[in-house]
């Protein structure tokens, strides 16, 4: 079984995503589940986990709609507000649904945002009910990370899209250091996902190796999990030319290897719809 454990679907307004660069106008469109089937169907995909691109508890709930009404998407990481007091009870409230974690855009905030109280108040409620929590920060912030994660040894953590390296310069360091450091952490694991979009337009297969031998170095094939990044991705090439790319790197892995970073690992760190849950 392969899993896709990262892809988003939007309805478009220039007002919630203006994040959309001039150089990735191409998706700045809706995207929903009938733009996405024929692609996972042409690249030999069973299923996805959806992951919110706007932060707002609408979205979550339109998202877990979409899971309701499409087989093919197996989870949901969504967003809530994990300051709130009544966390606990919001995550009660989806218990036994298609939500698998949530996730904040923390690349969008300072470093101190990870030390505020409230946050990690949500974090330890967010281990309590068993689910996970979608990592996004840029490389600058890993170290600011790795003190996160010390703080929540309970709660499984994935790093989206690699620690988002400066692939576009070609800059293994300190990235590489950072992640390794992460990587000892056994509750972190790691999306192979994002590549080509931290990568410049100009990207080779040969530029990417660099970053995802980094990655199984650190977390082995055992804490790698495949992710697209649709439809940011295709912006950048599009999707089958990523699953191929990783497809290509990863042929030189054990047979049960690549099954583990293209499914297995994904059943393995999100579970499924309705099993999530205590």
């Amino acid at each position: 079984m392969v899993i896709d454990t990262h892809q988003h679907f939007w309805h478009y307004t220039t007002d919630e995503f203006g994040w959309i660069p001039d150089d990735m106008a191409t998706i700045r469109r809706d995207f929903l589940p009938a733009d996405l089937a024929p692609l996972l169907a042409a690249n030999h995909v069973d299923g996805v986990i959806a992951v919110q691109a706007r932060q707002t508890k609408a979205e979550t709930r339109w998202l877990l709609g979409l899971a309701d009404q499409n087989a093919f998407i197996h989870g949901v990481v969504g967003w809530l507000d994990l300051r709130s007091p009544d966390i606990s009870s919001q995550l009660d409230d989806y218990a036994g649904g298609a939500l698998v974690g949530l996730r904040h855009v923390l690349q969008g905030e300072p470093d101190a945002f990870m030390e505020e109280a409230d946050f990690n108040r949500g974090l330890v409620a967010l281990a309590d009910g068993n689910l996970v929590y979608d990592l996004l920060v840029v490389e600058k912030q890993l170290p600011a990370a790795i003190a996160l994660v010390d703080r929540h040894p309970n709660l499984r953590f994935v790093v989206d899209h690699l620690g988002k390296p400066r692939i576009d310069i070609d800059e293994l360091q300190p990235w590489q250091t950072h992640l390794r450091e992460l990587a000892k952490r056994s509750n972190v694991w790691c999306k192979i996902s994002g590549g080509i979009t931290e990568a410049a337009l100009d990207w080779t297969p040969a530029r990417l190796r660099p970053y995802l031998d980094a990655s199984l170095e650190g977390f082995g094939a055992g804490r790698l999990i495949f992710g697209s990044n649709w439809p940011v991705c295709e912006a950048a090439g599009g999707y089958g030319v990523w699953i191929e790319a990783v497809r290509s790197w990863a042929a030189a892995l054990p047979q049960r290897e690549r099954g583990a970073v293209f499914g297995g690992n994904a059943v393995e760190f999100y579970g499924s719809k309705g099993s999530n849950r205590r």
